[in-house]
């Protein structure tokens, strides 16, 4: 008994424990919502296997269905919480007030900085508009809204101002996020087209993109930039 219990304490010393710091299991979950985030804007949902997010997060698939039920899952809980905090940035800028032209401006530059804390989702939510929304968690639909919310509020300002010039605010919306969209999920092409053209000026930077789309709305829905009717 005394050998069988001296054993057991060397087994125990020996016996990897858990990672310290952060508990293992929310550590895991991390890890997957990383790694699936990566490997779902690099290959799509459908190319995006369960057993290919698992060795990208150093875990196993059976830890998805743990943590999320199914690669479904761990699709809709990267979708909402990243648009759960876009949209949280976009109404705080918002909510600062100020003028029109200056909450859009903010409204950009949010949405880029955002965007670029999650550098998967640009290419996540292309792949999912290409696709037709086939597979687009109903509970993002609120947050989506809420984003077209936010530039719905700020254009309606802009009108009541005498700053903007009457403008649809859902193509006000699709202008806007699809161009930073587009532009944030491109980088890498954008890079080797530069090099492979010789650009001298280079690809651009993504403050040089804000900045660019920044003047191009706010002078865009200027009331005085309305066309003049032909006579």
């Amino acid at each position: 008994m005394a050998r069988q219990g001296r054993r057991a304490a060397v087994a125990a010393k020996r016996r990897p424990g858990p990672r310290r710091g952060r508990p293992a299991a929310a550590g895991t979950r991390d890890d997957l919502l990383r790694a699936g985030a990566d490997v779902f804007a690099e290959r799509g949902f459908d190319g995006a296997t369960a057993e290919r997010i698992a060795r990208r997060a150093g875990a196993t698939k059976a830890m998805i269905n743990y943590h999320f039920g199914s690669k479904e899952g761990l699709y809709e809980a990267i979708l909402l919480a990243t648009f759960t905090e876009l949209v949280g940035r976009l109404e705080a800028a918002h909510a600062a007030g100020g003028p029109a032209p200056d909450q859009l401006r903010a409204y950009i530059e949010a949405f880029a900085r955002a965007a670029g804390d999650h550098p998967a989702f640009p290419a996540m939510m292309l792949r999912e508009a290409l696709s037709g929304g086939a597979h687009l968690p109903e509970p993002a639909l609120p947050r989506i809204a809420g984003v077209l919310g936010v530039v719905r509020g700020v254009v309606q300002q802009g009108i009541a101002e005498g700053a903007f010039r009457p403008v649809n605010p859902l193509l006000t919306h699709i202008t806007l996020v699809g161009s930073l969209l587009f532009f944030l999920a491109t980088g890498s092409f954008q890079a080797k087209a530069a090099a492979r053209v010789k650009a001298p000026e280079g690809p651009p930077t993504t403050a040089e993109f804000v900045a660019h789309i920044q003047e191009l709305m706010v002078r865009g829905l200027a009331a005085d930039a309305a066309p003049r009717r032909r006579s």
